[in-house]
């Protein structure tokens, strides 16, 4: 399979006609390989319109999002060169290595230790080296040890969590979906001073669930 023409497909077919503009996000997308953090077994998809297996997590299926939804997540971050980020849900690590490309630093936490040790394997072979992995669970354990330009919560949640909000540097934005399948809406939350932030419907959308298993602890 020729990766290099189906990146291009993707990009051209996929992503810009979901709005995704921003020259820096396109080019990081046309960069990063996205069959690198495919399993094998779904490789000749890596550059289709679809959710990709990962495997599961206590019953719950964990899958890679679409192309065009994680085109539209860096294009709503608008993630520049010093900004410091937080993923919740590293998945296999594709958008991990997307937002590290364009920003200064990537904290990433899973709740899955075999995806965590899936990402962090895919991108130490294309020396991706500013990112931080860690296991747990976010929601419940979260020890809060600095504030984000950036964060991207990539399963869905209930409501927009205060925690969260609260994480967010002033002018730092954050990208979420709230509901339940399979009428879901994306959000942008921005800072806009020490108590108060805006928040932007996006899109809707239709993506796995966050997973609230018994209480674990991790720390970076």
């Amino acid at each position: 399979m020729d990766f290099e023409k189906a990146r291009y497909n993707m990009v051209e077919q996929q992503v810009r006609p979901w709005d995704v503009l921003n020259p820096r996000v396109l080019d990081v997308i046309s960069e990063i390989p996205r069959e690198a953090f495919t399993p094998n077994e779904y490789k000749n998809l890596a550059y289709v319109d679809t959710r990709i297996p990962l495997g599961t997590f206590e019953d719950t299926p964990c899958a890679m999002a679409n192309p065009n939804i994680d085109g539209r997540i860096l294009q709503e971050l608008d993630i520049q060169d010093d900004d410091l980020i937080l993923e919740i849900g590293t998945g296999s690590g594709y958008l991990t290595a997307c937002m590290a490309k364009l920003g200064r630093h990537v904290d990433t936490v899973d709740i899955n230790e075999d995806l965590t040790a899936m990402a962090e394997k895919n991108l130490h072979a294309l020396h991706i080296d500013n990112v931080n992995l860690s296991t747990g669970d976010a929601s419940r354990s979260w020890n809060q040890k600095r504030n984000y330009d950036v964060i991207a919560i990539t399963a869905a949640m209930q409501s927009i969590p205060d925690s969260y909000k609260k994480l967010l540097k002033i002018g730092g934005r954050m990208f979420i979906v709230t509901g339940e399948a399979p009428a879901m809406t994306a959000y942008r939350v921005t800072r806009t001073d020490k108590n108060k932030w805006s928040t932007e419907e996006l899109f809707e959308t239709s993506i796995e669930p966050m997973i609230q298993p018994v209480k674990q602890k991790f720390t970076f």
